[in-house]
């Protein structure tokens, strides 16, 4: 097998796709398949940078993990970047090259991104034996298609197969597979090949007359009908939600090796990105995380983070307007433990001068850490290294603030007494670096000072591999896929790609 492919797409956003992707990676790279993931182009607020230092959706860098292969920017050369409702920051090829509306971006730029985007999938094929491409929202987005460089757009120009995956758990999903169908035109009908069910609950053979049904009514099988699976965590692209289905806050929270838990509280801002940050604390025995809104939410928790977030003066207005900001200050007079990260980190400093990302000039920040921020037009992107509370870390970066640190100690250093980022006041800490927690060392030596500061008896415990725990969340889906799809079907796919003679479904697309 050489540049085989298959195109997942779904009935909606959040149907599944990125991890029935991740699946079937997992599933390919285990059978001796040289495997890559795919996503034209991706929207989303949780990012991540390659070794190469471009930025990619963080779903493509868990895909590529699924398929034991390093993450490129050819996995995902378009990312948007939300900054509010209406315009996004355009990444293209892992660097940003500017603000665009999203009339704008679908009136005209989208389509020059065609070939690019196309190109990379090729190259992609050229050195795998299989590419698994993701789409994005529904390809039945008939306002969108003219433009489309994600779903039935790029599935036509390459000729991949299309296997559509549906979430039962919303119900309506045979509506939602006739109708995704029943919307394309003749010739996008020709590629899809398929349908997964996801997230399905009960005895599968109360469901199998309804799946002969839609067999008969549109002349394509069925292909899995993948179990709902609690505490899979993995990384998708945007939606709290997303996140507080991750693995260790859905099942049940492991006893704590001391006598105390610790809480975490995380302040969910607005534009809120990478909050999988705090996924490495949630996945300690005896830590409990949730992410609050309201001051009063903060009175029991034992560390406050402030996440990442697109729109750091936006979320220094709103830390103020619900009282979170007066709630944050009185937590570090009293000694009580604050962690910010990336745009948390700014807004923990004295001062801002933004004329890129909001544009408002000088915004003073909380003042909690004695750091100056400007926010440059050239974006950091970084995957360094270092040595925080005397264990190893790494992390990556991704921000258009300078700090500018005038005091404290430095929170990350080379480890030889030169600060590499970050600040520390008392119990106050900062740093740009997103990924840093997943550091196990490190991890559990800043557990162990945030417990001292919160005068609880909480250990860390000993063993706890965060690497660990995600190699066995890719392994589950890949289980899912193995144990619950028709892989043979898959596997024609992938390597002859759709089926002659697939039926039209009326009326088309309009």
């Amino acid at each position: 097998m050489r540049g085989g492919g298959l195109l997942v797409a779904g009935t909606t956003s959040d149907a599944g796709k990125s991890v029935v992707t991740a699946g079937i990676c997992r599933w390919l790279v285990r059978q001796g398949v040289k495997v890559a993931p795919f996503k034209g182009q991706n929207m989303s607020l949780n990012s991540f940078v390659t070794r190469e230092g471009a930025e990619i959706g963080r779903a493509q860098a868990m895909q590529a993990q699924a398929a034991r292969v390093e993450p490129t920017a050819l996995m995902n050369p378009v990312l948007l970047k939300p900054g509010g409702d209406r315009s996004s920051q355009v990444v293209l090829m892992g660097k940003p090259v500017g603000e665009m509306s999203a009339k704008g971006y679908h009136g005209g730029r989208q389509q020059t991104l065609f070939e690019p985007v196309l190109a990379c999938l090729e190259e992609l094929r050229a050195t795998h034996d299989a590419v698994i491409c993701e789409g994005a929202g529904s390809p039945a987005e008939i306002n969108l298609r003219r433009t489309d460089i994600v779903n039935m757009g790029i599935a036509r120009a390459a000729r991949l197969p299309v296997v559509v995956v549906g979430d039962i758990d919303r119900g309506g999903v045979f509506a939602q597979f006739f109708g995704t169908t029943a919307l394309l035109a003749p010739e996008d009908q020709e590629l899809i090949a398929g349908y997964l069910v996801n997230k399905f609950r009960g005895d599968v053979t109360l469901l199998e007359p309804g799946l002969d049904m839609l067999h008969g009514l549109t002349g394509r099988r069925t292909l899995g009908v993948l179990p709902y699976a609690h505490g899979l965590g993995i990384d998708e692209e945007d939606g709290l939600r997303v996140s507080l289905r991750g693995t260790v806050r859905e099942s049940v929270v492991a006893p704590p090796l001391g006598a105390d838990v610790l809480r975490v509280a995380v302040c969910a801002v607005p534009l809120m990105s990478n909050f999988t940050d705090v996924d490495a604390l949630a996945a300690e025995p005896g830590v409990i995380v949730r992410f609050v809104d309201r001051p009063e939410e903060l009175a029991d928790a034992d560390l406050v983070v402030l996440p990442g977030t697109r729109g750091t003066v936006r979320a220094l207005a709103w830390l103020r307007e619900r009282g979170l900001a007066g709630a944050i200050a009185r937590r570090a007079a009293e000694g009580r433990p604050v962690l910010g990260i990336c745009g948390g980190f700014q807004a923990l400093g004295e001062h801002i001068e933004d004329e890129v990302e909001s544009r408002a000039g000088a915004v003073d920040g909380l003042g909690l850490l004695p750091v100056r921020v400007r926010f440059a037009r050239e974006k950091t992107l970084a995957r360094p290294v270092g040595e925080a509370l005397g264990e190893p870390v790494e992390g990556y970066e991704i921000h258009h603030g300078v700090a500018d640190v005038r005091g404290g100690e430095a929170f990350i250093s080379d480890g030889r007494g030169r600060g590499l980022d970050g600040c520390r006041v008392g119990a106050v800490w900062g740093t740009h670096w997103h990924g840093s927690l997943e550091s196990d060392a490190f991890r559990r030596a800043f557990l162990r000072e945030v417990a001292a500061a919160a005068g609880r008896s909480f250990v860390p415990a000993p063993d706890t591999s965060f690497h660990t725990l995600r190699e066995e969340q890719l392994d589950r889906l890949g289980d899912l896929i193995e144990e619950h799809a028709d892989t043979d079907a898959l596997l024609r796919l992938i390597e002859e790609g759709a089926p002659k003679g697939l039926p039209f479904v009326p009326p088309g697309a309009p």
